[in-house]
């Protein structure tokens, strides 16, 4: 009788242990798709930061093959776009939390109080000009409560965001404590932050450990380097989709125009995300070669909206 027992008890654990691996969604198959599917957003970075980024990336929605898009609540034309999410609720834009102004002389700062966050500002009241000079001043409360007040004033502006994202990747490589922010606000505020397995994989064990089953994370990111540049966008962005493996996947890229507001803004960076490349991605991504790519490779557009629904009650 004992053997019996024991039989059926090894027989039940490896049925149980069967069903729960069964039950393992890929993030693919929980948005409704086969396993093999290949889903991609087309992610348009840094809207706000000029009228020329603002009404590029606006037509690329419209017009395009963009699907999303994040927005610089600190930047000068935040108002222009907090109009148009206002104006067209229907179009996927998160927020581009922001914690560095780069573009020197051209610059910005928070949105909170500089009395309120000063381990984030310089002598001048400006956010830092890159991650590292961030990490090495930053309080991680005063991180918490500059992008909480970015947040709060783009919603107040009528910008519902559908996710957030990291600009220059300055909430992920400087402090675990600052990734634990950025996760704790996307749970708070029920929306995906942008995580991709490939950083997870190669990041520390204390990144690891704070993702929860609340968290999503997308299979892979992709962005152009300044080497892909030189080699031509039209070549990088066609060689992504010929080699597109299936999951989701989120390219991220920037489209703005080449005109003498750009061109003023990030002079002194040639083939670093200047005009002239975002004039390129603008132009790839609103063109019929790219309609045609992804036709022929098979690929799902998606958008942050689609992959939300899986965190709202």
């Amino acid at each position: 009788m004992n053997k019996i027992l024991l039989i059926l008890f090894c027989f039940n654990l490896l049925h149980s242990a069967s069903v729960s691996a069964q039950t393992v969604l890929s993030l693919a198959e929980r948005l409704g798709y086969p396993a093999g599917t290949k889903l991609l957003i087309i992610h348009a970075d840094d809207l706000a930061v000029a009228h020329a980024e603002n009404q590029a990336s606006i037509l690329a929605l419209q017009q395009g093959a963009v699907t999303s898009a994040s927005v610089m609540v600190p930047c000068p034309w935040f108002p222009e776009m907090a109009a148009f999410a206002k104006a067209n609720p229907q179009y996927d834009l998160g927020l581009h939390l922001t914690l560095s102004s780069e573009w020197l002389p051209y610059r910005w700062g928070p949105v909170a109080s500089r009395s309120e966050v000063p381990s984030l500002v310089d002598a001048n009241g400006y956010f830092y000009p890159d991650c590292e000079a961030f990490g090495a001043k930053a309080k991680a409360e005063e991180v918490e409560r500059e992008l909480r007040a970015q947040i709060e004033r783009a919603r107040a502006m009528g910008l519902e965001p559908t996710h957030f994202d990291s600009h220059m990747r300055c909430l992920f490589y400087q402090s675990p404590d600052f990734f634990e922010i950025y996760l704790k606000l996307g749970r708070e505020y029920q929306v995906p932050v942008m995580v991709g397995g490939e950083f997870l994989k190669n990041a520390s064990e204390a990144y690891r450990q704070l993702i929860t089953e609340q968290d999503i994370v997308v299979d892979r990111t992709i962005t152009a380097t300044p080497k892909d540049f030189k080699g031509g966008m039209a070549q990088f962005y066609t060689h992504v989709f010929k080699n597109l493996q299936p999951g989701v996947t989120v390219l991220v890229m920037h489209t703005a125009f080449e005109n003498e507001e750009m061109t003023g803004i990030t002079e002194g960076f040639p083939g670093l995300w200047d005009a002239a490349w975002r004039q390129d991605d603008y132009d790839f991504f609103t063109g019929e070669a790219c309609r045609k790519l992804l036709k022929e490779q098979g690929i799902q557009l998606i958008t942050w909206r689609d992959i939300g629904k899986l965190l709202k009650p």
